[in-house]
């Protein structure tokens, strides 16, 4: 996904940071991590308070399989929900939750 789409779909937040990392790259909002994009996909922060709302959503959490264990790690990282995808006004609640669980991450 290019640099444009991304800063389009949090462009309800405001200016956002783009920096490569792992094979992907890590979306900032003042200096707070809320979203990745992994393989073209963009993933967004969650935690335990929001990551019942993007299960309900239809969301899927990020998992990678671990190198020593062999059993998928699940990672504070959900998919964004379809029908954001056609309203940004709903794009917008998305990325507000991304956010907000990112001021809450310690």
């Amino acid at each position: 996904m290019d640099r444009e789409a991304i800063e389009e779909m949090f462009q309800a937040l405001g200016p956002v940071m783009i920096k490569r990392m792992f094979g992907g790259k890590g979306i900032y909002h003042e200096g707070r991590i809320l979203a990745l994009e992994v393989q073209g996909e963009i993933l967004l922060k969650a935690d335990a308070r929001s990551a019942p709302d993007f299960e309900a959503a239809g969301s899927r959490q990020w998992a990678y399989d671990g190198k020593q264990s062999g059993k998928p790690v699940k990672m504070p990282y959900w998919s964004i929900p379809d029908a954001a995808f056609d309203d940004p006004d709903e794009m917008a609640v998305w990325v507000r939750r991304a956010y907000e669980a990112a001021l809450r991450a310690k």
